[in-house]
């Protein structure tokens, strides 16, 4: 029971580093995503520097969470949080020096989420090492407020920010999170033993034995695939919602808005914090993307932050339900000795959707747009109200699945 107790104790300094580092990156994001629309005022722009941000964590997923089965996972997510802060410095270095060209920002995205790309399946496992699986839903709910703070709290912070200086103080408050994430970590590390593990097997070896812990059960390869899937629609929607409304707002007033409808996923991460799910994870699942889904549909009905807020209110407070019995059905049919290198390809399969959504909703929205008459504004709409009759269908049909429904009980 103390082990527990204390066990608990070091995954909230490890969510609380984490917390930090989201904020701080979500800044960034925000920043320069304005930076690029006044340039350019293309949504495929956007996109694009998105993909770059994206691309190496979807490669180096895989590879990443190998490593985590095999060398200490801290200080992985020491590495992955401490060098990533060089791609964020080469852009504040070139934007000191003038203007910054859109390649110029690429280049440094890229750079930063080379090293990020070590940090995801490192802190998966490591929740794995530090908690029981009674206390994972739990931690999901926290996890989810952790990653999605980005959506919570930095954009009013950032709006805000930008209304009396520009993109640079951004990047500065992001680099200056790190030093907060690195201690975290360390002193986790120094309170927790690093598993010895006796490497037997190569490289590939390993890989190869992820992907079989992936594979060979059914329920959770297929929910996977699913998941891609869905993560499409999703990408799609948050890429094209910030140009949607500067094509009719401003940043300070797109700042607010995506600060107020993303406190609903406080609302939600903070009940299952508390609460948790403890049954029905399947029919949650699909319910509540379901949902999620009309709600996305909605969000593109108007050019209104009034008539629109509501629906982004609404995803927000779905999106936690979803994530949290993803992460339950998927963690709790996974060997917890080969959590690493199955969660670098969990991650890799299931963000396959984000890849296409990041390098298609750009140009699909600016050609619509144009093609139509309608302007980038009510192109990126049109996508968004698309992406959301088909996660609606997909949510659905994944509830008539056996192999999915079958996660609800693994075997021991």
């Amino acid at each position: 029971m103390e082990k527990k107790s204390s066990n608990f104790g070091k995954f909230m300094l490890l969510w609380g580093g984490e917390l930090i580092s989201s904020i701080g990156g979500g800044l960034t994001s925000f920043g320069l995503g304005v930076y690029v629309f006044d340039k350019t005022e293309s949504a495929a722009s956007m996109a694009l520097i998105t993909l770059l941000g994206f691309l190496p964590i979807f490669l180096f997923s895989v590879p990443a969470g190998v490593l985590a089965d095999r060398y200490d996972r801290r200080v992985l997510m020491m590495i992955g949080d401490g060098f990533s802060a060089f791609g964020i410095l080469y852009i504040l270095i070139c934007m000191m020096q003038g203007e910054c060209a859109i390649w110029q920002i690429g280049v440094g995205v890229f750079i930063s989420s080379t090293f990020q790309a070590l940090l995801s399946p490192a802190y998966s496992a490591t929740i794995s090492d530090l908690l029981t699986k009674d206390e994972y839903s739990k931690a999901s709910g926290l996890i989810s407020i952790a990653g999605n703070s980005r959506y919570l709290i930095s954009p009013m912070i950032a709006g805000f920010l930008l209304s009396f200086s520009d993109v640079k103080l951004l990047m500065i408050i992001d680099i200056c999170t790190f030093f907060l994430t690195l201690a975290s970590t360390f002193v986790v590390k120094k309170g927790i033993t690093a598993k010895k593990t006796e490497v037997t097997d190569s490289f590939f070896e390993s890989l190869r034995s992820g992907w079989k812990a992936v594979h060979d059960n059914k329920g959770v390869f297929v929910l996977i695939l699913v998941s891609s899937a869905i993560t499409l629609f999703m990408g799609m929607f948050q890429i094209l919602a910030e140009p949607m409304v500067l094509a009719f707002s401003d940043a300070k007033t797109l700042g607010i808005m995506e600060t107020v409808i993303a406190s609903a996923m406080m609302i939600s991460s903070i009940y299952l914090g508390v609460k948790g799910i403890k049954k029905h994870f399947v029919l949650t699942l699909s319910v509540t993307l379901a949902i999620a889904g009309v709600f996305i549909f909605g969000f593109g009905l108007w050019e209104n932050i009034f008539l629109i807020a509501p629906f982004g209110f609404g995803f927000f407070l779905m999106l936690p339900f979803p994530n949290n019995c993803l992460e339950y059905l998927i963690r709790t049919n996974i060997p917890d000795e080969l959590q690493g290198r199955a969660w670098g390809i969990i991650g890799f399969l299931s963000q396959i959707g984000y890849l296409l959504a990041y390098a298609v909703s750009g140009l699909l929205s600016d050609f619509l747009g144009e093609t139509l008459g309608i302007g980038v504004g009510r192109g990126s709409a049109l996508v968004i109200q698309v992406a959301g009759v088909l996660m609606i269908i997909i949510s659905l049909v994944m509830l008539k699945l056996k192999s999915v429904r079958k996660l609800e009980t693994p075997e021991s």
